[in-house]
């Protein structure tokens, strides 16, 4: 998506750790959101657990929430970092990052509080393990 990095020091600092995978931090960056997706993606698995639901309701809540600010931060960065913003938010992953994110936003309104209506929606978190596992294809390439 980007060929270079911003100008700005600070900017060019997060872009790195956002965008590049072989930094330190960039690899850090996405082994933490590599994790984070794969344990999001089983508390929606645990929500759709009648049992579990009922006796974990409120940590699994807390959770999704956690990683949907989370995931919203990571988005926005990738919006801020972009030097294309639109291009970046029409692409495939743009699109997925953003639907990732949006049903429990979508949640709090009375129209969508349906309680497992967007459920499904929040699985396609794993396919943004897609563009980190493609960025760490590219370092073996390299």
């Amino acid at each position: 998506m980007n060929e270079r990095p911003p100008k700005s020091n600070f900017k060019r600092r997060i872009w790195e750790i956002v965008f590049e995978a072989e930094t330190t931090a960039g690899k850090w960056f996405d082994i933490t959101l590599l994790w984070m997706i794969v344990a999001s993606v089983t508390v929606v698995m645990l929500e759709t657990v009648d049992g579990v639901n009922e006796n974990y309701e409120l940590p699994l809540l807390i959770a999704e929430w956690t990683f949907t600010v989370i995931f919203t931060i990571e988005y926005l960065l990738r919006v801020w970092l972009t030097r294309r913003t639109w291009k970046y938010v029409f692409s495939f992953f743009g699109i997925v990052d953003f639907l990732s994110c949006i049903p429990t936003f979508l949640g709090l309104l009375p129209l969508f509080n349906t309680g497992h209506s967007l459920r499904v929606v929040r699985v396609l978190r794993l396919l943004r393990m897609f563009r980190v596992l493609k960025m760490v294809h590219h370092v073996r390439g390299a």
